[in-house]
């Protein structure tokens, strides 16, 4: 009979244990970042238990089978509270996937080499933002890999949401009333771009002049009717103890206002339940929340790959669950062998609905793989969810440059105390005729200024 020294019972009192001292490591057999830049996968860190689904459970689960009501016991302590309760009284299926070692398929090809090849250059300044290791802007990919510091992995996720230097995501929401009806639907436009970090557009890794800007990113909505035109641009300084410059273009006066910016726990629209500054869970700047803190750390189920096909028309994804069927996007999951749950507070925010929030990272890639956050009074309040994957299902393939392009494909916002529900995918187009774009030097023009702005809304 064959023993195995590290089993599940093992590595959940070991994570335990860290977590009681205070000291948390990323990896168990090796140091993580070490054995990914060696291999480029984290098998060597790991037993084989976190490294498949059908270990981790003994096999009783394994890919290709659903997690629900009749099993979800089984993988609890993967999920987060709220996952948990839609499965067992929602109606709410997860797909098992076989886990992508890969890191490569795992987040932008060139965001990736960046971090491997810029691997200990970063560091923070005296006002708190990260820098080159000559002090000036970060040049690129994540500049904490693999780290088990709380600030650290929020200032990376932030430095750089979409992992691209620029794009435009074509987006429909639905929102969801709690009978199960689809209440409101709209679509959209999302754009972002980096004049700084950049890995894969020239210039780079700086857009000349802008050094002192994180980011442009811009919001258009294109339907229906009674929004159509309107839109919200945020120009982001480099300084994340600053807010971004917020502006919105009215229809209804044909006018660009600018809006206080330190009010981002809003919805952007009616029946909406999505905040500004739910963005990737990181949607405000890193210094304007504190009180950072590891709170978890363990393995996970999160949905990385298999979630787009190019069979389904304009990538739209089927639907489950709920009163209707109407309020859970299919999603699929795989086992994350090791991740941190990072809490913080909203410092500057003395009028924040949310007390903390607590956000979920696969060491692997410092990818968000969810959050929660909590109201004034402790209690759970909303979840943030979101849907990764490399847009190539081995039939055919969207490519972003020389690789297959890597994205988020559907995210779902749930407030826990009304019972709504907010999901948006990913899609090729609209009915506009905007469409999804990658690194594309054309954006700017189209969507991440003023004058776009005026020029959409008449």
């Amino acid at each position: 009979m064959h023993i195995r020294r590290f089993d599940a019972g093992f590595t959940r009192r070991h994570f335990l244990d860290q977590i009681a001292r205070g000291v948390v490591t990323a990896g168990v057999l090796a140091p993580l970042w070490p054995a990914i830049a060696a291999k480029g996968t984290a098998d060597a860190a790991f037993p084989d238990e976190l490294l498949s689904i059908e270990a981790y459970t003994k096999g009783k689960l394994a890919p290709g089978k659903d997690i629900d009501a009749g099993n979800v016991d089984l993988v609890a302590d993967l999920l987060d509270p709220i996952q948990i309760a839609q499965i067992r009284t929602m109606g709410r299926r997860l797909r098992l996937a076989p886990e992508t070692k890969d890191v490569m398929r795992l987040s932008p090809w060139e965001y990736m080499e960046a971090t491997l090849r810029n691997a200990g250059k970063a560091r923070f300044d005296a006002n708190g933002n990260v820098v080159n290791e000559d002090g000036r802007p970060w040049i690129g990919g994540n500049p904490f890999p693999a780290t088990t510091n709380g600030l650290e992995a929020f200032a990376g996720l932030t430095l750089s949401w979409g992992r691209h230097d620029s794009c435009v995501y074509a987006i429909k929401e639905c929102d969801v009333g709690t009978k199960g009806d689809v209440d409101y639907r709209y679509e959209a436009i999302w754009a972002e771009m980096s004049p700084v970090a950049r890995v894969a557009m020239d210039p780079r890794p700086y857009l000349e002049g802008d050094e002192d800007k994180l980011r442009y990113q811009s919001i258009f909505f294109m339907s229906p009717d009674d929004v159509r035109g309107g839109s919200f641009l945020n120009i982001w300084p480099y300084d994340q103890r600053e807010f971004p410059d917020l502006f919105g273009y009215v229809p209804t006066f044909k006018r660009i206002r600018r809006y206080p910016t330190n009010q981002r726990f809003e919805p952007m629209l009616p029946g909406s339940d999505l905040y500004l500054s739910d963005a990737w869970a990181a949607g405000d700047p890193f210094l304007t929340w504190g009180n950072y803190k590891v709170v978890a750390t363990g393995p996970a189920l999160a949905p990385l790959s298999g979630n787009w096909s190019s069979a389904r028309e304009n990538w739209q994804v089927p639907t489950h669950g709920g009163a209707r069927g109407n309020t859970f996007y299919d999603t699929a999951v795989e086992l994350v062998p090791q991740t941190i749950t990072v809490e913080a507070e909203p410092v500057k925010f003395p009028r924040a609905p949310v007390s903390k929030k607590q956000v979920r990272f696969d060491l692997r890639t410092m990818l968000p793989i969810g959050m929660i956050s909590f109201d004034r009074r402790g209690d759970l309040f909303r979840s943030f969810d979101g849907a990764y994957s490399l847009y190539d299902d081995g039939s055919s393939r969207v490519m972003d440059g020389q690789h297959p392009y890597w994205s988020w494909t559907h995210v779902h916002a749930y407030n826990v105390q009304t019972g709504r529900m907010t999901r948006i995918e990913q899609v090729a187009k609209l009915s506009s005729g905007d469409r999804m774009r990658v690194n594309d030097q054309e954006i700017y023009d189209l969507y991440l200024n003023q004058g776009a702005m005026q020029r959409r809304g008449r």
